[in-house]
């Protein structure tokens, strides 16, 4: 092989090395440049939480809803719906608040339980529990019967 072949022959191998190594950048800086401008590929995604319905025959006996113990009316599935998801219906029949009150206990679930936006049956959910649960009015005592009085001693 003359010395001019030999030249061209490593010419042309100069110049395969140099495409190969220009073409391994750019494939190195076009994948840098996918993830910077997508972070996220690397990271795990968060699994989905998957919440049941807790289900109910909805039977309802003498006003009451069998399964949670709410009072039937307008409102009811909507309260079975967001409320028995997270705690007992024990934990909504025990209190009795206004308006108000219940929704300041709703604000306060959401900003510190989690409680989620409840979006359009907030109104309905409030107020089937200001009806239900409102504060009941303790009027007098009743009036002692059947009592032994004693005349106290000095």
């Amino acid at each position: 092989m003359s010395s001019e072949n030999e030249f061209k022959k490593q010419v042309k191998d100069l110049y395969q090395k140099i495409l190969i190594a220009f073409g391994m950048i750019g494939i190195a800086v076009f994948g840098f440049l996918y993830i910077a401008l997508n972070p996220s590929v690397f990271s795990k995604k968060p699994e989905e939480t998957v919440v049941e319905v807790p289900e109910t025959n909805n039977e309802i006996e003498s006003g009451i809803h069998v399964d949670t113990g709410f009072v039937d009316g307008d409102g009811l599935t909507e309260v079975i719906q967001n409320c028995t998801n997270c705690h007992s219906a024990k934990l909504v029949t025990q209190n009795r608040m206004s308006k108000e009150g219940w929704i300041a206990t709703i604000r306060w679930m959401q900003e510190t339980q989690n409680l989620w936006d409840l979006g359009d049956q907030e109104k309905k959910i409030v107020n089937y529990l200001a009806t239900n649960y409102a504060p009941q009015k303790k009027g007098r005592r009743e009036a002692l019967t059947n009592i032994e009085w004693y005349v106290l001693k000095q």
